[in-house]
């Protein structure tokens, strides 16, 4: 009887840690595709199609732009650029300071001007999400000396 009884505990015991290791697995298994899911949403979010913007050098310039480096795109500009944001005189550093890495493209729906000028859908922090136009003004060394941003009308 004795014997019976302990083939019986341990048949229990084995089933009990063998569907706890299958929960495991599959709470595991489910935590892991959701991280994937969410990896996968992430660089659909930041991997914007830039291959519309036809001039090498703001194409360059908004793939760090739309990656979050502003280093690199401040290559790309004139020592003392100028900058307007609808209109208004804007410093250009501080916009570049405040703005990169928080704020992107979310669509590209026009690009005109032999690839210097850039309408889409832009998500500007606090201010939201809504359409605008980037452009930029390119000297004969290449650099750009002058960015305009504002709203699209």
């Amino acid at each position: 009887m004795m014997k019976k009884l302990l083939l019986v505990t341990l048949s229990v015991m084995a089933l009990c840690s063998s569907v706890t290791a299958c929960a495991q697995n599959k709470s595991e298994k489910m935590q892991q595709a959701s991280e994937d899911k969410n990896l996968i949403n992430k660089k659909t979010q930041n991997s914007m199609d830039l291959s519309k913007i036809t001039n090498p050098a703001v194409n360059a310039a908004m793939t760090a732009w739309q990656n979050g480096d502003s280093k690199t795109f401040l290559s790309y500009f004139t020592a003392n650029p100028t900058m307007t944001d609808d209109g208004s005189p804007r410093s250009f550093q501080s916009f570049v300071k405040e703005a990169c890495g928080e704020e992107k493209f979310l669509t590209l729906d026009a690009v005109e001007n032999d690839g210097k000028d850039l309408t889409g859908n832009f998500k500007a922090g606090k201010w939201g999400t809504f359409r605008v136009f980037f452009k930029f003004h390119q000297t004969a060394e290449g650099k750009f000396d002058r960015l305009d941003i504002g709203q699209a009308h």
